[in-house]
């Protein structure tokens, strides 16, 4: 499907078609600057991190030809009107994760994560070595984006809870926290399902306007402060086994810039990728450590939960087939993830377990 019949029948048409012309990014002496958003306060653990980083290998690698102004949720656009912003020229790019988005098409979720779906490094390997980046670019053609991994979170936590969570019937009527894909499958579990941006989640979270929420992991969860409310941790969730962040550009600029401004952008982003995910894994097992010392209690669902989740999580994926891109991208995206689960279970997972059982 092309740009042009897909918007005439989407929700983003209007404001798509409005913004016939890009407003030309600023230059001085040579300089191109650009204005990056973001879906993030200012300071957040990790994900402003790697915005951050984002920009400054952009700067970099592009040898003082590209400046990029970083504006934090909020100082330009909301945290979720990123997407519309860049798609419609108000901002040049943006950083964010793509699960914000599926209300645009539900198969950006691919390109953050979605239940039941593949770890960091099952996307990285459909990514680069599968159809991963080709169906990024077809699907952010359609809405005028060029489109970049660039980081991932890593398998995040199932999430911080008011009461513990024994069976599947404990998570009725439970006002929850929970973005993209996982989210769906949650309400399907009757929890009342809230998507709001992660600079909100901790007001919320307090004043009782939530029971329970995700976020990320023990380092980013613990900057946030969550175990200040309430001590129930599950470490292990189905929802996001490998959340991806994504570099988003406008397609009018992305194809203005020169060869060498083109290739510093994918560089500077698939730079970003890995030093995103090493930031994150490298910091959750002694903010884990710090969490148990303030008293959080370290939980896993029963399996019985599981069960449900599993059960859930193949209603939410397969319920968007639509006979076009999803149904293409699903396939794939299945197929790699299992090829990349054999061999990984097979050296890797052996490995480990036998690496724990003789060293500890």
């Amino acid at each position: 499907m092309d740009r042009r019949s897909f918007l005439k029948t989407s929700a983003l048409g209007g404001s798509a078609a409005a913004a016939t012309t890009l407003a030309a990014p600023a230059l001085a002496q040579g300089v191109r600057t650009l204005t990056m958003v973001t879906s993030w306060p200012n300071g957040m653990a990790g994900v402003h991190d790697s915005a951050m980083f984002c920009k400054n290998r952009i700067e970099a690698l592009s040898d003082g030809q590209i400046k990029v102004e970083v504006k934090a949720a909020g100082e330009l656009v909301g945290a979720f009107e990123v997407f519309d912003a860049v798609s419609s020229g108000q901002a040049d790019m943006y950083h964010s994760s793509d699960y914000y988005f599926v209300n645009q098409h539900p198969a950006f979720a691919f390109f953050s994560t979605v239940p039941f779906g593949m770890t960091a490094q099952e996307q990285i390997n459909w990514y680069y070595q599968g159809e991963g980046a080709a169906f990024h670019d077809e699907l952010g053609e359609i809405f005028g984006l060029k489109m970049f991994l660039v980081g991932n979170t890593g398998a995040q936590s199932g999430g911080w809870f008011r009461k513990e969570i024994n069976t599947p019937e404990d998570f009725q009527g439970l006002k929850f926290r929970m973005p993209g894909l996982g989210g769906v499958a949650m309400g399907k579990l009757g929890v009342s399902v809230q998507n709001i941006p992660g600079g909100e989640v901790y007001q919320a979270l307090s004043t009782g306007a939530l029971d329970g929420t995700e976020w990320v992991g023990p380092w980013a969860d613990e900057k946030a402060g969550f175990y200040e409310i309430t001590k129930i941790y599950y470490t292990a969730g189905f929802h996001e086994p490998g959340a991806g962040l994504s570099l988003a550009l406008n397609r009018d600029l992305f194809d203005s810039l020169t060869p060498f401004q083109q290739q510093v952008m994918a560089s500077a982003a698939a730079e970003c990728n890995q030093w995103t995910l090493s930031m994150f894994l490298s910091q959750n097992s002694a903010a884990l450590s710090r969490l148990a010392s303030e008293g959080v209690r370290i939980m896993t669902f029963p399996d019985p939960v599981w069960d449900v989740f599993g059960q859930a999580a193949q209603e939410a994926l397969e319920e968007n087939r639509d006979g076009d891109i999803y149904d293409r991208m699903l396939d794939s995206y299945m197929a790699s993830m299992r090829s990349s689960s054999s061999w990984l279970q097979a050296s890797e997972g052996t490995y480990r377990a036998q690496r724990d059982r003789v060293i500890g």
